[in-house]
């Protein structure tokens, strides 16, 4: 076989493990985590500002409709997987708190921008201090 036609036939099969591996979907919350870390590195500035800004508007929103007096302010991290629109299609916990449960649940139906590929994982890390 020609070199060069070596080296681009075993750059085509990287290319699409890497494909296939992404788009097999994370079975727990550590392999979710680490797409959401991997994707959102791979983000440019102007988009990744885009992406917090949807994060805050909907984790606004879910605090609000999940916080409680007293509630338990353990730290825990919610991971989404988006679609190409932004709609959130599943999630993954860190943190058994009924307030880390509420807001999962809040965050399942939101959506939030829609990002540069699909599917796309992003992680809401909270933590609260006095």
């Amino acid at each position: 076989m020609h070199p060069l036609i070596r080296t681009t036939a075993g750059f085509v099969l990287a290319m699409a493990a890497a494909t296939a591996a992404h788009a097999q979907s994370p079975t727990d919350y550590t392999q979710a985590k680490q797409r959401a870390d991997a994707d959102e590195a791979s983000l440019p500035a102007a988009t990744s500002q885009a992406m917090r800004d949807a994060q805050s508007g909907v984790l606004g929103d879910a605090i609000a409709e999940c916080a409680t007096p007293n509630a338990d302010t353990a730290p825990f991290v919610i991971v989404a997987e988006l679609d190409a629109g932004g709609a959130v299609r599943r999630t993954w916990r860190d943190g058994a708190t009924p307030l880390a449960i509420c807001v999962q649940k809040q965050i399942n139906r939101k959506t939030l921008a829609a990002p540069p590929r699909a599917p796309f994982y992003t992680s809401f890390e909270l933590s609260f201090t006095p």
